[in-house]
This record gives C-alpha cells, sequence and structure tokens, in this order.
C-alpha cells in the first residue's frame, strides 16, 4: 500500500508541476484551406474564406488529358448541389498536359464543356514552388496529393480537408456525391 501512495503522490506532484507549463503554452491552432487563395484567369482573387461554411471540392483540370471529360462530370456535380457546394478548377502543367494560356483554357473548359465554376490561374502542385494551398494539402493528407490531373481535394464546412479523391474517381461518383452530403449534413 505503502507503494501505490508513493507512486500515486510522485504521479499528482508531475501533474502539478506540469501544469503551470501546460497552461502557459501558446495554442498552436492549424490553419485551414480559408488562410489560401487562387487568383483567376482573369486576375479576380478567389478567397476560400468567403465561402467558410460550404464545401468546397478543388480539382486541378487540365485541357490534353485524357481526364478532361471530367469536366462534364464536374460541371454535373455544380448543378445538382447548387450554391451549397463551390466547384473551383486550378488549371496546372505539372503532368506537361495544361501548356496554354488563359484563353487556351478558358476554350476548353467554358468553350467545349460549357462550365461556369471559378478556374484559376495556371498554378504548380508539387515542389518548391507549388500553391501554397497545395502545401498545405500535402501536410494535412502527405498520402493524398496529386499524382495526375484532376485530383479531387474536398474542403469541409469546418475549412479542413473532408476528402481526397484521385484522378480515376469521377465527380458523379457515390463517393464524391456521399462525401459532399456528409458536409452539407455536418454541423
Amino acid at each position: 500500500m505503502a507503494t501505490i501512495s508513493r507512486r500515486l503522490l510522485l504521479q499528482l506532484a508531475a501533474f502539478a508541476a506540469a501544469t503551470p507549463a501546460l497552461a502557459r503554452a501558446p495554442s498552436q491552432s492549424r490553419p485551414t484551406a480559408y488562410a489560401y487563395s487562387f487568383k483567376t484567369l482573369d486576375g479576380e482573387t478567389i478567397r476560400l474564406a468567403d465561402y467558410a461554411g460550404r464545401p468546397i471540392l478543388i480539382v486541378n483540370v487540365a485541357s490534353q488529358c485524357g481526364f478532361t471529360p471530367q469536366y462534364a462530370g464536374l460541371k454535373s456535380l455544380q448543378a445538382r448541389f447548387g450554391e451549397k457546394l463551390v466547384v473551383i478548377g486550378v488549371p496546372s502543367n505539372d503532368f506537361n498536359q495544361e501548356p496554354g494560356g488563359a484563353d487556351q483554357i478558358l476554350a476548353t473548359a467554358k468553350g467545349q464543356y460549357g462550365v461556369s465554376f471559378p478556374l484559376a490561374e495556371k498554378a504548380a502542385l508539387r515542389g518548391a514552388d507549388a500553391h501554397p494551398f497545395y502545401r498545405w494539402a500535402a501536410i494535412e493528407r502527405p498520402l493524398d496529393v496529386p499524382s495526375w490531373n484532376f485530383h479531387k481535394y474536398l474542403v469541409g464546412r469546418d475549412g479542413r480537408l473532408a476528402a481526397v479523391f484521385p484522378t480515376r474517381v469521377e465527380p458523379m461518383d457515390a463517393r464524391v456525391l456521399d462525401a459532399v452530403a456528409r458536409e452539407l449534413k455536418a454541423d
């Protein structure tokens, strides 16, 4: 019994000694997606914080990719959820399939597929020059970084990454629909 009470006394003393230090420790909250923004193809700013409280699907897009027809699925996804879901396309030439400028990107996305969701200016997804959002996402989900075009990040209503969908998961796939629906119901 003396051993137990001595052990308990030592634990209480250690806790008491640590408590003031814990109370003084600065809170270190990690940033959310709301800390980031993108420039659009026409120079405007897309601030993710402006969409706080709504799910945001951020997709790296490319005009000369075998997955470019996913633009049609992204358009359908946006139509299905309307204003409740924000879709943002981020053109990237990281995989050598978006070599053109804004005019060519718009010709494909809006001209060929009729998308109405915002398109960011071309951005790097990987490496030292990666867009800050993509650097943040790589820290948040290091095993789920884009390995090809049309990689999808679903930002939840709380600004955290709620789900990640690789290229081969179509925008209207049940997994995407279910994840968006869950976010819309989340408190």
